[in-house]
């Protein structure tokens, strides 16, 4: 029996990228359906921790403090060592006392108002259903996605529900495809990919033991080990009782995933524990391949490819999971836009063009440093000290600017801009500097007598931020808004603006005079900058709305 039902975007794959995808898209008051072929959320840890701009859109979305609740148990942990097994590297550690931070914590503050937390997948995903579903969005798991067919009004996919074997049909007005790193969308569309491909065989051993005592404030992150009996990594995931060990195998010695049933898994990784007697239980082997595939092109008329589909990388960098809810993040708001009626179709085709290349970086830099074996290397050679400097810069999550057609070109002169670029931390690592393309500026101000950050305004509508003499724009969003039919919130900030803040502060961190402005999308993204006074103010900001909507 086969029955059809409709929805304005139906994503495919309902791993962490997919159901932030859903929740983004009720955010925006788009309806989704979420098909997952598994039969619940990940029982596996995988990713370990999520950056500080994903907890920006969290605090978006409202959902920070559930997901830094799910990770509540996590130790906090930080450090890469090597040796001939984990406990002759540990013992060697002094234990340290006091509470530990998320790691650059104390840098983070001047970037962004939250830091990133530490939460493995199988934690967040039940929290990210459960979120999506009170929110209108219908997530339904043990389903495949057996056939997709598009034309120029709508995508239908064909659906098998795994456990009836019944079948039915959907048709989207668009599909996200977060449908994993072998991505059968991505295959059927013969989307070519570029990168370094398959990098080496690995098997993602999750088990219990019980450590506590070795480790007590002792945690690391990551520690190698390397024998003539077993080669691998061990990763942390509680610092207690919970592990995963990726250990190296070489099919060119005829090696095969199969060699290595639970039984002699257990006799490897007591060895690689340096703890001949201690009990093991395993729960979960995974073959895997620490790769770099990135898809040439993410749009495909109504299908978009997001998260590992787009970019597939090696997690030592921390970037996968990241780098997939920013993709989604990213396209929630323009489609939403589309769909509405606020911007043409144009505006989904810059999707392509702002994250290919963040996601080519994020995948280059995690694969950086890495050593024959696909394992993270931590060797002071050259390459792998100027691979972990590229994995520091992206660590937060912010460190790329966008450019595209509906990003606004400025002209940087004098000096291409640097006469006006504060000397920050935000601005010279990280290019937070109010410059068209990057994220918006994060300073605490002060709104109707609470404390709040400058990206707490973001996400809803268009948002004008100006400067303590800019009044002359307030009128102006006033007048586009109506013009247009959207929203565009505006605020002054300076010591007796709508933002309370302290004289030139704003005005230093945006890279404008008392009289600009700046005007940021859903997205926290700067899409134009008017450094100094204009005399045509509702002009040049409605010809900006258009140029960021696509309406031009």
């Amino acid at each position: 029996m086969s029955s059809e039902t409709q929805v304005p975007v139906l994503i495919i794959g309902g791993g962490i990228v997919g159901l932030s995808a859903s929740l983004c898209l009720s955010y925006y008051g788009v309806h989704s359906l979420v098909i997952e072929r598994h039969s619940g959320t990940s029982i596996h840890p995988r990713a370990r921790s999520v950056n500080a701009r994903t907890m920006e859109l969290y605090h978006g979305l409202g959902i920070q403090d559930r997901v830094r609740e799910a990770g509540a148990s996590i130790s906090a942990s930080k450090g890469m060592f090597s040796g001939h097994s984990l406990k002759e590297v540990i013992e060697a550690k002094p234990r340290q006392e006091g509470p530990r931070k998320f790691p650059l914590a104390g840098i983070m503050e001047s970037i962004s108002p939250v830091s990133g937390t530490f939460v493995t997948q199988d934690m967040i995903e039940p929290v990210l259903v459960d979120v999506a579903r009170e929110r209108g969005g219908d997530v339904r798991f043990y389903t495949d996605c057996v056939g997709v067919e598009q034309d120029g009004d709508s995508v239908t996919a064909t659906l098998k529900d795994r456990e009836s074997g019944v079948t039915s049909t959907v048709r989207a007005d668009y599909l996200i495809a977060a449908d994993g790193a072998g991505s059968p969308i991505r295959t059927q569309l013969k989307v070519p990919t570029t990168g370094r491909g398959t990098m080496g065989h690995l098997l993602n051993i999750l088990f219990h033991a019980d450590l506590k005592s070795l480790v007590d404030r002792r945690e690391f992150s990551i520690c190698m080990v390397i024998r003539p009996e077993v080669c691998g990594i061990f990763t942390s995931i509680n610092n207690s009782d919970r592990w995963v060990f990726h250990l190296s195998y070489d099919p060119s010695k005829g090696e095969k995933a199969s060699d290595f049933p639970p039984e002699k898994c257990k006799e490897l990784l007591r060895i690689a524990l340096g703890m001949p007697e201690i009990e093991i239980d395993i729960k979960s082997i995974l073959p895997w391949e620490p790769s770099v595939r990135i898809a040439e092109l993410l749009q495909h008329e109504r299908i978009f490819l997001a998260g590992d589909a787009a970019h597939q990388m090696p997690p030592w960098g921390g970037q996968g999971a990241n780098s997939g809810i920013t993709d989604v993040h990213n396209l929630a708001w323009k489609l939403a836009a589309v769909l509405k009626g606020h911007a043409s179709k144009a505006l989904l085709e810059t999707y392509d063009v702002e994250r290919i290349p963040v996601g080519r970086a994020a995948a280059e830099a995690s694969a950086n440093g890495v050593d024959e074996r696909g394992i993270i290397s931590i060797k002071k050679t050259p390459t792998v000290v100027m691979g972990w400097l590229g994995k520091i810069l992206l660590l937060s999550g912010h460190g790329y600017c966008y450019t595209s057609k509906a990003i606004c070109v400025e002209d940087k002169s004098p000096l291409g801009g640097l006469t006006w670029r504060p000397w920050t931390v935000p601005s010279l690592f990280l290019s937070l500097d109010g410059r068209p393309g990057s994220r918006a500026p994060h300073l605490w101000v002060e709104h109707h007598g609470q404390r709040i950050s400058t990206l707490y305004l973001f996400g809803k509508s268009f948002v004008l931020l100006a400067g303590a003499e800019g009044a002359s724009w307030m009128e102006a969003a006033k007048k586009v808004s109506s013009a247009l039919g959207i929203d565009v919130a505006a605020y002054c900030v300076g010591p007796e603006g709508d933002l309370v803040n302290s004289r030139g502060v704003f005005e230093a961190a945006a890279g404008i005079s008392s009289q600009g402005a700046i005007l940021v999308r859903p997205d926290h993204f700067v899409v134009w900058r008017q450094r100094k006074h204009s005399s045509d103010h509702q002009a040049k900001l409605e010809h900006a709305m258009r140029q960021a909507l696509c309406l031009q």
